[in-house]
């Protein structure tokens, strides 16, 4: 049974959890949907009660009935690398592959109807509310009055994108940024605007989940952090990701919400308060992992690559002799 990873060639990421399953010596095929038709092909049969599939990537003949797991990496748009692409080729081709996989009986990681609805951030908030998470207080509009009115009530607010990255080629993150004191907010009536309430933070924490696994990492606040350097991802820090516990209250809530929200991987993102409390940021159902397993050793690739093996989120190796190489 052969584990399919949907994602680019670019793809670094997934070049460790394809070493892993190397490792343990099982069957992976990696395809990048944007090479369909130049590259890659696919055959679909539905005759008499009985339906068969095929693709080929490079040459190789992989059969539908013989996946046993389907990774959703980061796959590029469908056919977008076609000798004459076309908005009516793309949605055709995703609609011949997609639609062919989603007939299999393969495990997800994680299905595209759920990614596609984890991404909404007004979702993700209320999911995290319904799950016992702290969500700082949050506003999404486009009423100016609104967001004067909910400054008031909450004087010190960060703002962000509801989407996420910029869909520009290659995508550009949009840091998240303190609001000025003095804003008149008049500029959200232009588009939807998601205002919060600044968390003073002591640590940032990056908790990667992996089935029923949970793998949290922390890095601290350097005690001297201007307050305008919300957002890990630009703030200026020589400290790494360190290994930490979750606590007892907060992995509950995230597996719930994991089984809520029907995924199978996700990358939580929490502030750490004077209190210890965790405040849920967001929950990325493809998020990057490779520079927390860099800085804390967690075994996250081979987390993952167990999973897309059998499940059980430990991969077996020969070279171990068959016994987990995990903890």
């Amino acid at each position: 049974m052969t584990v399919l990873i949907l994602t680019s060639d670019e793809d670094v990421t997934a070049d460790m959890v394809v070493l892993r399953l190397h490792e343990a010596a099982v069957p992976v095929v990696r395809l990048d949907p944007a090479d369909l038709t130049s590259g890659v092909a696919l055959s679909g049969e539905y005759v008499q009660g009985v339906s068969r599939g095929h693709l080929s990537v490079n040459g190789r003949l992989v059969s539908m009935d013989g996946l046993r797991s389907v990774w959703v990496r980061r796959p590029g748009v469908a056919a977008a690398r076609a000798a004459q692409p076309s908005a009516w080729l793309t949605e055709e081709s995703a609609q011949a592959l997609y639609g062919m996989l989603r007939g299999t009986d393969a495990r997800w990681m994680n299905h595209p109807d759920a990614a596609r609805r984890a991404r909404h951030k007004p979702w993700q908030l209320r999911l995290a509310q319904r799950s016992g998470l702290a969500v700082p207080a949050t506003l999404i509009t486009t009423f100016p009055q609104a967001a004067r009115e909910f400054a008031a009530r909450f004087p010190d607010l960060v703002v962000k994108p509801v989407s996420g990255a910029h869909p520009q080629e290659p995508p550009r993150a949009v840091p998240t940024s303190r609001v000025a004191p003095d804003a008149d907010f008049a500029a959200v009536a232009f588009g939807p605007t998601l205002l919060q309430r600044r968390v003073a933070k002591r640590a940032d924490i990056r908790l990667t989940v992996v089935g029923e696994r949970l793998l949290a990492a922390r890095k601290p606040v350097h005690p001297d952090a201007h307050p305008d350097d919300v957002d890990v991802r630009f703030a200026p820090s020589v400290a790494p990701w360190q290994e930490t516990e979750v606590p007892v209250r907060v992995a509950e809530a995230v597996l719930t919400y994991m089984k809520d929200a029907e995924l199978a991987y996700g990358a939580f993102d929490f502030a750490e308060d004077a209190d210890g409390i965790w405040w849920f940021l967001e929950c990325n159902q493809s998020g990057q992992f490779g520079f927390v397993e860099m800085d804390t050793g967690q075994p996250i690739a081979e987390s993952i690559a167990g999973w897309l093996a059998d499940g059980t989120g430990r991969c077996r190796t020969h070279a171990d002799g068959g016994r987990s190489r995990m903890p």
